[in-house]
């Protein structure tokens, strides 16, 4: 992320039903803030003279309540965890795929998972896919101290930590430590022992973490010295001369995510702009920029196929030999309850 998106921080997500970037009146973009930045939309904007108009959210949960209470966009970027729900709240429409030639990169997983691909009909394109790791500061910290997720409930590290404000990366966090990799076969009981491992550690953290932006304002000033991080804030925070470690195979492991793009329903915009909007976003181009600028990966195979083993590394998306959790979609009900007890947890409940 460049520096305009750190000065915006948190007060960027504050606008989320504004259309704080505007530039294409045919196309407003809902999306998370840091994704106006113009190498996400380069042909795009070759061919239009500007990129879309974008609207921000903090986080899915919110972004689903404010297009139910009828705030209108033409595209929106939620994770795959949400698609199930928006799919049965109707907020959705299928992509035309002919209209889409770089969707045949991706991967043919995600091509024909039932949740974004249904009766035949595109419901959800993967675009942007990262890690969620232990950050730290090395400067305090030894890697011998982050071996385990047990770290996160230390008493030594009571105030010194950082969890996200995201319900699926904080419960990623939980159901690992709690011995469950994949909590698409999780039960109650694993939630429940999930839920409990979470209370504990909230009672350490000094701070939910809204964006990347906010941690890393957090870890600058040393107030936080452990998070539960996307990989995006140790690559930036290195990049500025931070001492800032990043941890993927703490024993019992850490998680990926993946996110993309979904066409809602009934668009103020124009459709032609909306697919001609993801069509740039799976470019080569954009490959590029995420994986460089970001330390994230991208869905298009073919670009990724471009990227050399040390680069990957040195972003943090290189395989690994610990559990890694797939934050992949899940039984509705148990989201839901993940969402209602996360609220409750960090009510000190």
């Amino acid at each position: 992320m460049n520096r305009m998106t750190k000065l915006l921080g948190t007060a960027a997500l504050a606008l989320a039903t504004t259309s704080a970037f505007a530039a294409d009146p045919d196309l407003l973009v809902f999306d998370w803030s840091g994704f106006e930045e113009e190498g996400f939309f380069v042909k795009y904007a070759e061919k239009h003279g500007s990129g879309p108009t974008y609207a921000f959210f903090g986080e899915e949960e919110e972004a689903f309540q404010k297009l139910r209470s009828g705030f209108k966009a033409d595209v929106a970027h939620p994770c795959s965890q949400s698609i199930e729900k928006w799919a049965q709240a109707e907020l959705i429409e299928p992509w035309d795929i002919s209209k889409i030639p770089s969707y045949a990169t991706l991967a043919e997983t995600y091509r024909t998972d039932p949740t974004f691909v249904r009766d035949g009909e595109v419901y959800f394109i993967p675009t942007d896919l990262g890690m969620t790791g232990i950050a730290y500061n090395a400067d305090e910290i030894k890697p011998e101290q982050v071996a385990s997720l047990e770290i996160f409930l230390d008493p030594e590290m009571s105030g010194r930590t950082s969890l996200p404000d995201n319900v699926e990366d904080s419960y990623a966090l939980a159901y690992l430590a709690t011995g469950t990799s994949d909590w698409t076969k999780a039960t109650e009981e694993d939630f429940k022992k999930a839920s409990d491992w979470l209370r504990k550690a909230h009672a350490n953290a000094r701070a939910y973490w809204a964006d990347g932006a906010e941690l890393a304002q957090l870890m600058a000033t040393g107030e936080v010295l452990i998070a539960w991080s996307w990989n995006e804030t140790p690559v930036q925070m290195v990049g500025d001369g931070y001492n800032i470690g990043f941890e993927r195979e703490a024993k019992e492991g850490s998680s990926a995510w993946f996110c993309g793009y979904v066409n809602l329903k009934d668009g103020p915009g124009s459709e032609e702009k909306a697919h001609e909007f993801i069509e740039s976003f799976l470019s080569q181009e954009t490959a590029d920029y995420i994986v460089n600028e970001w330390g994230y990966g991208h869905s298009n195979t073919t670009a990724m196929g471009t990227f050399d083993e040390e680069t990957l590394t040195e972003v943090g998306l290189n395989q690994i030999t610990a559990p890694q959790l797939e934050q992949l979609p899940m039984d509705i009900s148990l989201r839901e309850m993940m969402i209602k007890e996360f609220e409750r947890i960090k009510a000190g409940f």
